[in-house]
């Protein structure tokens, strides 16, 4: 933790001293001084609007972790329908969401709705990807000890597949965090009252860089937080992810 501290640490002394020296115009490149003074004298600004989104990107999270789930097994489970569905989900992925995010405003309105489903969209890939990898490539030989004790197909999702896909899971929910801030940033840029995304694009034409500084650091320590409670949760409900991989010498 030391080393990144630092680095966090050197970057932010720089920054600071670049502004200071060149004496850059707050409204163009606010100094890190300037930002802080802005969390503390927006604070009720910014808490009202994090917690518009750190709602959606923590449902939108939880919607495309289960829904992911519940599709990598599908198709883990009916080869046809991975074969003619996983060339679709691949392709999925060339779509801008920019492109559907005003679309989905216009068609579910401009409450929560579709900015949950803009999100979750964007979290589905990451999620499925892993999972479905980790329950084809489950251990072989505990696959085939189960079929040597009879067991059914099931019992061996239960016993054998699905644990070794639930760290995959969690993985793949953490990576699918970075994304789930852009996307709840578009999704509130599209169409929105509300939420950090919209207030940084309001701040910015107001000048009020620094606020606009200052919810895009609340955002990034919201993500870091967020990862953080997945990575303890995933010790939590899959301890055997967590323990050392091969022969200790």
């Amino acid at each position: 933790m030391i080393a990144p501290l630092l680095v966090v640490l050197l970057l932010l002394g720089g920054w600071q001293a670049f502004t200071a020296l060149e004496d850059v115009d707050e409204f163009l490149l606010p100094s890190p001084t300037d930002v802080l003074t802005a969390l503390w004298d927006d604070r009720g600004l910014l808490w009202d609007n994090f917690r518009v989104t750190a709602g959606e990107m923590g449902l939108g999270l939880l919607i495309a972790m289960v829904a992911g789930a519940l599709l990598a097994l599908a198709l883990h489970r009916w080869q046809p329908l991975r074969r003619g569905v996983y060339p679709l989900l691949v392709g999925s992925q060339t779509v801008p969401i920019p492109i559907f995010a005003p679309l989905l405003a216009a068609w579910l309105g401009f409450d929560l709705t579709p900015k949950l489903v803009i999100v979750a969209l964007v979290c589905f890939f990451p999620v499925v990807v892993p999972t479905l990898d980790a329950l084809t490539t489950a251990d072989a030989g505990q696959r085939k000890l189960m079929r040597g004790l009879g067991a059914s197909r099931w019992q061996t999702l239960r016993f054998v597949e699905a644990p070794a896909a639930l760290p995959a899971l969690f993985t793949g929910a953490r990576l699918a965090i970075a994304v789930a801030a852009i996307a709840a940033f578009l999704a509130e840029t599209a169409g929105s009252e509300s939420g950090l995304g919209h207030l940084i694009t309001q701040s910015i034409p107001q000048l009020e860089t620094a606020r606009a500084f200052a919810a895009v650091l609340v955002l990034s320590l919201f993500s870091v937080t967020l990862y953080g409670a997945l990575a303890l949760a995933e010790r939590r409900l899959a301890p055997w992810a967590q323990l050392p991989k091969g022969p200790v010498l």
